[in-house]
C-alpha cells in the first residue's frame, strides 16, 4: 500500500491528524509530519529541504496548498513525487476524490457562435477588437450582426479583416443583400435563411442557418432542411429559442421535436434571447441552456454579450460546454468539476467550526491577526484575544489599531473581504482575493516563486 507523508505546521497538525482519520478508510497509510513551523501555509519548498532528512520512507510527499517554492526540484531531492494538497486541510476529501476521478474539460462538442449585435456602428477596428474579446472567452465563430434598415457600407471589409486574422465568420441579417455581400466576402455561415431566401445559398459558399418563416411554422423549416438535403449541402437548423415568459417551454419543445424528426441533422440553438432578456446571473442560466442543448446534441449556440449584467456570457458557455461533454462522456451529474460558474456562493464556504477556530486561536503566541469566516460570523484572533461578529465596525475597535495605519487598512481590506464571504457564503482566505468564477479573469499564480507581503501590511518607515 502506498506510504503518504503529510507535511503541516503547529497549528494545523491537530486538525490534519482528525480530517486523514475521518476518511477511513484510506487506499493509502498516511504519516503527518510537524516540521517545526507554526503556520502550515509559510512553509517553503527550501525549509522543506532542511528539516526532512534523507532518505524519506514514502512513495508521496503532500506538502500544503500554499506552500511556494519548486517541487519538481524536491521530487527530485527525495526520489518520491512532492505534491501540493488543497489550500485547507478540510478539503482533503475532496482532493483525493478528484484526483481519482480526474474530469477532463479539455473537450467539448458544441461550437460557439458570438454575435457583435451593432456591427454596422463600428468601426473595423472596434469590430476585430470585439472579436479578439470573445475569442479570448472561448468563441468559435464571430458573428457579424446586422441591423434592421440599418446600412452596413463596409460589411465586406469587415468579413474579410476577420478573415485576415484568422476568424470563423458568420454574418446575421435579415437583409438579403447583406447576406449576398457577406457570403461574397468570403463569410463561412449566413444566418438566417428560410424556405424563401434559400436561393442565396446557391450563390456563395457560406453554409447557411435555416430557420422557419415564423417560429410555430415548423412546416416551413422542414422544408428548408428538406431542400439543403437534396442540394446535398452542409447547413444547421435552427427552430428558434424564444424568452421568458413569451414561449421558452413551447420552443425548448420544438427543438425536441425537431431533433425527433431529424437524428442526424445539426442543429443550432440561439440562446441570448434567455441569457440577455431574463436579469438573472447568466452563469446559471448558461448552464441550464448548455445542459439541454447537449441532451439533444446540439452542434452549435449563438450567444450574445450585449446588456452589463452578460459580460460573461460567452465565457460562461464555453465552460458550461465542456463540463456537460465530460458529464455525458463520464455518465455522471454536472458536479464536480470546476465552481466557475459557481460564483456567487460556495459549495463548502465554512471548512471550520467556531469550536476549531477557538482551539487554533487559544493555542497563538503572536500578535498578528488572524481572520476566518464560520457560520457564525467573522472570527478575528491573535495572543490577546478572540473576537466573533459579522459587521467590521463592530469588530475594528478591539483591534487597537489605532497609532497603526497600514496595518489598520490591511486589516479593513481583510474584514471587509470577510464579512463579503460570510453574507455570501463563500470561502475566504486570508490574504488572498475572493474567487468569482468565470465572472472575473484572474491571473494564474506561480506558487514556485516567493509572494511578498502586502506593502500594507508592513510598517511605513519614518
Amino acid at each position: 500500500m502506498e506510504h503518504i507523508v503529510f507535511l503541516t505546521g503547529r497549528l494545523a497538525e491537530k486538525s490534519l491528524i482528525r480530517v486523514l482519520e475521518a476518511m477511513a478508510p484510506t487506499p493509502f497509510e498516511w504519516e503527518v509530519r510537524e516540521i517545526g513551523l507554526q503556520v502550515a501555509g509559510l512553509m517553503t519548498a527550501d525549509l522543506i529541504r532542511r528539516r526532512v532528512p534523507l532518505p524519506l520512507q514514502a512513495q508521496r510527499m503532500i506538502v500544503p496548498g500554499r506552500c511556494r517554492g519548486d517541487l519538481a526540484a524536491l521530487s527530485t531531492h527525495y526520489g518520491v513525487p512532492v505534491e501540493r494538497g488543497p489550500d485547507e486541510v478540510k478539503d482533503l476529501p475532496q482532493y483525493f476524490g478528484q484526483a481519482a476521478q480526474a474530469h477532463d474539460l479539455s473537450r467539448y462538442d458544441i461550437e460557439i457562435f458570438a454575435e457583435i449585435v451593432d456591427a454596422p456602428h463600428q468601426t473595423i477596428d472596434a469590430i476585430c477588437e470585439r472579436a479578439a474579446w470573445y475569442a479570448a472567452q472561448g468563441a468559435d465563430v464571430i458573428d457579424v450582426g446586422c441591423l434592421p434598415d440599418t446600412p452596413f457600407d463596409h460589411l465586406g471589409d469587415a468579413v474579410r479583416a476577420l478573415k485576415e486574422r484568422g476568424y470563423r465568420v458568420s454574418v446575421d441579417s435579415m437583409r438579403t443583400e447583406d447576406l449576398l455581400c457577406g457570403g461574397k466576402a468570403g463569410a463561412d455561415y449566413l444566418m438566417s435563411l428560410n424556405i424563401d431566401t434559400l436561393w442565396i445559398a446557391d450563390q456563395v459558399d457560406a453554409t447557411p442557418i435555416l430557420i422557419p418563416r415564423e417560429p410555430s411554422d415548423v412546416a416551413s423549416l422542414d422544408a428548408a432542411i428538406d431542400a439543403m438535403r437534396e442540394r446535398d449541402r452542409p447547413f444547421l437548423a435552427d427552430a428558434i429559442l424564444d424568452p421568458l415568459p413569451f414561449g421558452l417551454a413551447t420552443s425548448i419543445a420544438r427543438y425536441v421535436r425537431l431533433r425527433e424528426r431529424y437524428p442526424e441533422v445539426a442543429i443550432m440553438m440561439g440562446i441570448g434571447n434567455v441569457t440577455e432578456l431574463t436579469e438573472a446571473d447568466t452563469s446559471g442560466v448558461n448552464a441550464v441552456l448548455v445542459g439541454m442543448a447537449a441532451e439533444l446534441g446540439v452542434r452549435a449556440m449563438l450567444t450574445t454579450s450585449v446588456s452589463r449584467h452578460a459580460r460573461r456570457a460567452v465565457k460562461e458557455a464555453d465552460i458550461a460546454r465542456r463540463v456537460m461533454f465530460a458529464a455525458r462522456q463520464t455518465q455522471t451529474l454536472p458536479k464536480g468539476m470546476t465552481g466557475d460558474l459557481a460564483q456567487v456562493h460556495d459549495k463548502r464556504p465554512f471548512p471550520y467550526g467556531a469550536d476549531e477556530i477557538d482551539e487554533v486561536a487559544r493555542a497563538i503566541r503572536d500578535p498578528n491577526f488572524r481572520v476566518q469566516v464560520a457560520e457564525e460570523g467573522i472570527h478575528v484572533y491573535n495572543r490577546d484575544g478572540h473576537q466573533i461578529g459579522i459587521d467590521p465596525f463592530a469588530l475594528y475597535p478591539g483591534l487597537k489599531l489605532d497609532d497603526d495605519g497600514s496595518h489598520a487598512f490591511y486589516m479593513g481590506v481583510q474584514l471587509a473581504r470577510a464579512q463579503i464571504a460570510w453574507q455570501l457564503a463563500k470561502r475566504f482566505d486570508q490574504d488572498e482575493p475572493l474567487k468569482w468564477g468565470a465572472a472575473l479573469d484572474r491571473d494564474a499564480e506561480n506558487l514556485d516563486v516567493w509572494k511578498a507581503p502586502s506593502p500594507a501590511y508592513k510598517k511605513p518607515e519614518r
